[in-house]
């Protein structure tokens, strides 16, 4: 049960545990929902601009008309942080659903022109897709036998909720003993894993597949720190073994930032240990964030608005 935290519902704020949809909603019947997530540390957001525009781009991507503004948004956010008292480090999230029908038409077939769109934004306390301490000696992935949706289905670049695909590399990294996994395109290219962008290291250069993926902000800010510290960055189509025969590798995400990997299916990265590049860009980023860099304190973002 979340103890903390706030949601922004049907144009109110209320509890966790009273932050409810309806069973109507496509958004659950049909998965028809766009979001995004951005997180606070020490007191303030983690690049919420960038955050909010790029989920203004996935409703119109889908063809969603969102009710707020972005600055709407922006004090919307900021609320939930502060009522919900998690100003010290939260995970925070919008979305946008389809919403339900305004009317059912005789033949059942209502048209999804005629909905009203559901806007929805919560904090909770930070969220880590691997905890720190598994973390902090390297995690290990797998590359999943289920294929990623293809971009010609459901455009990566929309952050949405077709997870189906995520689920199944998960549980497949579940039953392999692994932290998690890494997804391939249907055409056997690397893509992006349930929730996170991959990088790997060969030569001293950095590489991260390019498409079939959401262009992640975190991944964004990977790139920028890697020239702070001098190392190049390439983007492309790479098939599984480059990742496998890499020097190092790691991923990263909103929810926990830069994420060292020891270990891909059977093979072992830097005698078991993480990586000197991933580990100089892991700790270059928590410094940075501890310093708060590219951050927008929650007073500020609720005043602006």
């Amino acid at each position: 049960m979340i103890d903390r935290g706030m949601a922004f519902i049907e144009g109110a704020y209320v509890e966790p545990a009273n932050a409810k949809i309806s069973v109507f909603d496509l958004g659950f019947t049909k998965s028809d929902v766009v979001y995004d997530v951005t997180s606070v540390w020490k007191g303030r957001f983690f690049r919420i601009d960038d955050h909010i525009e790029r989920f203004m781009r996935s409703c119109a991507g889908v063809g969603m008309r969102c009710p707020y503004d972005e600055s709407e948004i922006r004090q919307i956010l900021g609320n939930c942080v502060h009522r919900g008292d998690v100003a010290d480090n939260a995970y925070v999230e919008v979305a946008l659903t389809r919403g339900a029908y305004k009317s059912y038409i005789g033949d059942f077939t209502p048209d999804l022109r005629d909905t009203h769109v559901s806007f929805i934004a919560f904090a909770i306390p930070y969220v880590w897709i691997v905890p720190p301490e598994a973390q902090d000696v390297g995690i290990s992935i797998i590359v999943a036998k289920t294929r990623r949706i293809p971009d010609e289905c459901v455009d990566a670049r929309f952050k949405n909720f077709h997870w189906g695909d995520f689920t199944q590399a998960r549980i497949e990294a579940t039953d392999a003993g692994a932290h998690n996994a890494v997804l391939c395109t249907p055409d056997g290219y690397l893509a992006e894993g349930p929730g996170f962008n991959i990088f790997f290291v060969a030569d001293g250069t950095l590489h991260t597949p390019k498409r079939n993926m959401l262009e992640g902000i975190t991944r964004r800010t990977v790139v920028e720190l890697a020239d702070e510290i001098g190392t190049s960055v390439e983007s492309g189509d790479y098939q599984p073994e480059a990742l496998l025969e890499a020097d190092e590798a790691f991923i990263c995400s909103t929810a926990g930032g830069i994420m060292p990997v020891v270990k891909v299916d059977d093979r072992i990265f830097s005698n078991g240990k993480p990586g000197e590049i991933s580990s100089r860009l892991r700790n270059l980023y928590w410094q940075k964030r501890e310093a708060g860099w590219l951050g927008t304190p929650v007073e500020e973002v609720i005043a602006a608005a």
